[in-house]
């Protein structure tokens, strides 16, 4: 398979990435072991227009790696950002807290329901049981989001800093189509190696790694290093624009470290393969690699990037991810690894097959034989480097 030299039409429309999903097919509690969860392979391609694929668990993955291999996993920490608070008159209130407003000590921006009955000024009385009382004041409304500008303690500038208060007053925010809520979820939500909080959402295929797993990929010979995406509101707000050529997303926080930079080189000098553990350590590598010319750097901040059919890789080479949901933006960046029709009709095996989708289900693995041709990185020689080890983003 090779990829079209005119891109298909179909790509640029998001009602070309919607699919018939039973309800019965979303996993509403995680499996155990971790790395019991079913894994669906994809091979490459041959002559036939049927998808090729295996049907192994988790804890293969390992087998499927080689000596040599670098995994990058996203070591962002979901915050207990779910708050229930009550309205002046006793009207009940759910904030999701998001991520710190500029230019003000403390203020955060949320998404609030329900959002329209609440104003500047507004003092709103968080509820958590057994707690002392906590106030946190409505500042203003951002209308990019929809969302609302809340007053917390001044200290709480950020999100280390927001955590422990959290932590005694929230609660873990579970995607709506969990409707199963259990303490467990407080540990079964992050990953092992959750280490920075900042996150509204798990990096999920990160969730299959056990600590068991992890070792034994380890003993493989496979590194492992970590970038950090702060998951937030671009990753599950809805798209709302059928013609997909100008789609935006919200920005997201990221940190690409000079150590994970000269993992990575290191790596693709020695002929190795970089891994990507889901979309968000994806979006961490590719974008910040745009925008340093195609090479990856160290960068610490805000990118934003689109990837859909058609996008070359400047850095991810096979990848580890779950189920997503009908037209979202995640569907987009597989279907820029594998393709959308290919994709599409692997969803319908899974379907069929009875895998389970979403947050808490099952995975896929998809190693770099599998990736198109034109979706591959490229490897372009470094000024006075005759080796070529660079890596470029292509045509």
């Amino acid at each position: 398979m090779v990829t079209p030299a005119v891109p298909d039409p179909a790509d640029l429309r998001l009602s070309s990435y919607d699919f018939a999903l039973p309800q019965e097919r979303i996993a509403q509690r995680p499996v155990e072991p971790r790395h019991a969860a079913r894994l669906l392979v994809v091979d490459p391609a041959g002559a036939g227009p049927a998808p090729q694929a295996r049907h192994l668990s988790a804890w293969d993955l390992q087998h499927e790696l080689r000596p040599g291999d670098l995994l990058v996993v996203n070591d962002t920490r979901v915050l207990r950002a779910r708050l229930e608070a009550r309205r002046p008159g006793g009207g009940a209130v759910e904030l999701l807290v998001l991520e710190p407003w500029p230019g003000g000590a403390g203020q955060w921006l949320c998404l609030a329901r329900p959002a329209k009955k609440l104003r500047p000024g507004d003092r709103l009385e968080v509820v958590a049981g057994g707690q002392p009382q906590l106030t946190v004041e409505v500042m203003g409304s951002d209308p990019s989001t929809g969302g609302r500008i809340v007053q917390f303690p001044p200290e709480c500038a950020d999100a280390a800093a927001l955590e422990p208060l959290l932590v005694q007053y929230g609660a873990i925010p579970l995607p709506p189509y969990i409707h199963e809520h259990d303490a467990s979820d407080n540990e079964r939500y992050q990953t092992r190696y959750a280490a920075r909080p900042g996150a509204v959402a798990a990096p999920t295929a990160g969730l299959h790694l056990s600590d068991e797993l992890l070792s034994a990929i380890r003993e493989r010979g496979v590194g492992v290093a970590t970038t950090t995406l702060h998951v937030g509101l671009g990753t599950f707000r809805p798209i709302e624009t059928e013609d997909l050529s100008a789609l935006k997303l919200h920005s997201e926080w990221v940190d690409v470290s000079p150590a994970l930079v000269e993992a990575v080189a290191a790596c693709r000098a020695a002929g190795g393969r970089v891994i990507a553990i889901g979309t968000t350590s994806v979006r961490s590598l590719e974008a910040v690699a745009q925008l340093h010319g195609g090479e990856l750097r160290p960068h610490t901040g805000p990118v934003n990037l689109v990837i859909q059919p058609g996008y070359r890789f400047a850095v991810v080479q096979g990848l580890l991810t779950n189920f997503h949901l009908p037209k979202s933006s995640l569907l987009l960046l597989v279907s820029a690894l594998i393709g959308r029709e290919r994709l599409l009709a692997l969803y319908a095996e899974a379907i069929e097959r009875e895998y389970r989708f979403f947050s808490y289900g099952d995975a896929m693995w998809i190693a770099p034989e599998a990736v198109l041709p034109g979706a591959r990185p490229t490897k372009k020689k470094a000024p006075g480097d005759p080796r070529g080890l660079a890596v470029g983003a292509g045509a």
